[in-house]
């Protein structure tokens, strides 16, 4: 193994990938303007040197969030490798560029949903989406689906990593990651 916690991530989502339906599934813990915290599942969509990058509407109730406290918590865990990774750090927007290209990506219901949800709002009826994805399908006709400008993504920047491994004896072991300079200090925690 690395000594660098992001490969580490990147060999241990590997690893869940072959045997996890959804490896990239993670809890995005969040602060609001109030001092209230909300935690939800958010789809991983990529991770480098850099941090781990998510998207949603800009106007949802994280993305409020996000605004008004710039910091936050991931949660993995992977049972089938017996691991669970935390990540906490701070928030930064992707650039456009990088919105962009990977809304190019999506299915094309996925871009049609961006346009039509508005995340987070009270939805009177089933029915009120359905007439915002008819029209959003009008709208686009058979062209190509731009990205809407209140839909983005933000990057979490880890300040800290922590491996956890299951151990049958309640005995985890925990290994803590955190920014150190230009490198990663390691200690180990009690578990």
């Amino acid at each position: 193994m690395s000594d660098d916690p992001i490969e580490i991530f990147g060999e241990l989502f590997q690893r869940a990938a072959a045997s996890c339906a959804e490896p990239e599934a993670m809890v995005l813990a969040t602060i609001d303007a109030d001092g209230r915290p909300s935690a939800r599942f958010v789809l991983l969509k990529a991770f480098d040197q850099r941090g781990f990058v998510f998207y949603t509407n800009l106007d949802s109730r994280k993305a409020r969030a996000l605004r008004a406290n710039p910091s936050a918590a991931l949660c993995f865990y992977w049972p089938s490798i017996d691991k669970q990774v935390r990540i906490e750090g701070t928030v930064e927007p992707v650039s456009d560029a990088e919105a962009d290209a990977y809304f190019a990506t999506r299915p094309r219901d996925s871009q049609i949903g961006a346009w039509a949800s508005t995340q987070s709002a009270v939805l009177a009826s089933r029915n009120d989406l359905d007439l915002r994805i008819t029209a959003a399908r009008a709208r686009f006709g058979d062209g190509v689906v731009s990205r809407p400008p209140f839909w983005s993504g933000f990057r979490v920047v880890p300040r800290s990593i922590e491996f956890w491994t299951r151990e049958a004896s309640r005995l985890h072991l925990r290994e803590h990651y955190e920014r150190a300079g230009d490198g990663w200090a390691l200690t180990l925690l009690y578990p």
